[in-house]
């Protein structure tokens, strides 16, 4: 399983600076450091340290487009939530708020992962649903 905070002691090129930033700003990245706004949820300092990891290593800089937050999005979520822990989870609850609590990460990054998915993924979700009923 991914684990962005073990990630970043990986990763001694990379500093974390905990900052107020500007209004609107969770986190920043200049494509080398991060600096990110302190958040009372470890939920959410989770998906943000993804995040700015994923800018960095898709080589994003300061500035991003919509296309580059969207792709560091989508590659936090995957690698945060691994499909077959996704299934287990929407197996156990249809309720996105307790999936996301099972699966250790915010609202937000569950729901990329959901609107990104492969159609393989897709197709294992609900092979793993179906059998679900069949069990029921």
């Amino acid at each position: 399983m991914y684990h962005p905070w073990q990630e970043l002691r990986n990763r001694p090129d990379i500093t974390l600076t905990w900052q107020q930033l500007a209004p609107g700003r969770l986190a920043e990245t200049d494509g080398h450091d991060i600096w990110m706004a302190p958040h009372p949820m470890q939920t959410w300092r989770r998906c943000t340290l993804a995040h700015e990891l994923a800018h960095i290593d898709l080589g994003h800089t300061d500035g991003c487009s919509p296309a580059e937050e969207t792709q560091a999005s989508v590659l936090a979520a995957r690698r945060l939530i691994p499909i077959e822990s996704l299934a287990d989870a929407l197996v156990w609850s249809p309720l996105p708020e307790i999936v996301a609590d099972q699966l250790w990460v915010d609202l937000d990054t569950l729901e990329v992962r959901l609107g990104h998915l492969h159609p393989a993924e897709r197709h294992y979700i609900r092979r793993r649903l179906a059998a679900r009923e069949e069990g029921a």
